[in-house]
């Protein structure tokens, strides 16, 4: 483990997600709707995109995205040290904050930021592994892509079972990056989702704040799994 390592991964983690409430509130918006120019909550005006700390003045301080953008990344810092990967994943962790977060809010994970994170993932693993001689590790990350988004498009197909298009986008993606890491990576991150919206869906039901029908949203599950897969694998 690399504590140095860890820790500038951490800060730039934490300071990059504090950028992320306001993003994230104005992109938080039903299918085919503009971006939001105004607060959801108190009407106020949002001119711009780029601000760190609350999406607005009505709205607390973010410092459950903060905390959780600086724990991710740490914890692929330190499990992964300084390697090639770990540049490729630090914006990529932000980003899928970023879907998370706007998954909790609206349902929903844009295609654009789906794809910016496959941009920002696929293309440089792949150019990685070509100029390293690595052809294997490439097969094997394209077969878990392949083989995580096709289970979860017959899931999605499933009538009641509440899983999207993007939701098979965004595993399909993440697939892609676990496979890349290794067999024990995309095991451990492809089980983990489901560990982790069960219980979360059970406490919801127990509590009376869901039902059978309620939607719940995988983006935030799949994008922690993958987190922990690289982690321990």
């Amino acid at each position: 483990m690399s504590l140095s390592v860890a820790a500038c991964a951490a800060v730039f983690g934490g300071a990059a997600a504090a950028f992320l409430p306001r993003v994230a509130h104005r992109l938080a918006v039903p299918r085919g709707t503009p971006a939001r120019s105004a607060c959801a909550h108190c009407a106020e005006p949002i001119p711009d995109w780029v601000r760190a700390g609350a999406a607005c003045t009505c709205t607390g301080r973010p410092l459950w995205i903060v905390t959780t953008g600086a724990l991710a990344t740490g914890l692929l810092g330190a499990a992964l040290g300084p390697s090639p990967l770990l540049l490729v994943l630090l914006p990529a962790t932000v980003l899928g904050l970023l879907l998370a977060v706007i998954d909790v809010q609206c349902l929903r994970l844009p295609d654009l930021l789906v794809a910016a994170l496959a941009a920002g993932t696929v293309l440089p693993l792949t150019v990685g592994a070509l100029l390293a001689g690595e052809p294997g590790r490439l097969g094997r990350a394209v077969v878990v892509a392949v083989g995580g988004g096709t289970a979860y498009l017959i899931l999605a197909l499933l009538p009641g079972r509440g899983l999207g298009l993007g939701d098979v986008k965004l595993a399909t993606v993440l697939g892609f990056v676990l496979g890349f890491a290794g067999w024990p990576a995309a095991v451990a991150g492809l089980v983990a989702p489901h560990l982790i919206n069960g219980p979360v869906a059970v406490v919801l039901l127990l509590g009376r704040r869901a039902n059978r029908r309620t939607a719940l949203p995988l983006g935030p599950a799949l994008l922690a799994g993958a987190v922990i897969g690289l982690a321990v694998g």
